[in-house]
């Protein structure tokens, strides 16, 4: 029985940790009442990672930087998907990377 309501408490204070992304806060000022609230942003979801050869927009056969910029999941990544250190990712740096997202 002492488990199940261990387990109760715990679940009960995730639900009241997760509630606590925002915040807001009332403050009196000669001009009047403020309320400042902050919080998290949502995370973007940009969805599954293009083609390399969507990416590739000049057909060399690797992206840069500027070329990554276009899905910014990988300009985020784009030093950790450059394997070698050579400034650009090749079409099997790009799979690999990708394989993992």
């Amino acid at each position: 029985m002492r488990p199940y309501i261990l387990a109760l408490g715990l679940l009960g204070l995730a639900g009241s940790v997760q509630a606590q992304d925002t915040s807001s806060t009332t403050y009196q000022t000669r001009q009047g009442e403020v309320t400042v609230t902050s919080g998290q942003p949502q995370a973007r979801q940009y969805g599954a990672p293009p083609a390399f050869a969507d990416l590739d927009r000049n057909g060399r056969g690797v992206l840069g930087e500027a070329e990554a910029a276009a899905y910014p999941p990988l300009a985020n990544d784009f030093i950790h998907a450059d394997l070698n250190r050579d400034g650009r990712i090749s079409r099997a740096e790009y799979e690999r990377w990708a394989a993992h997202q």
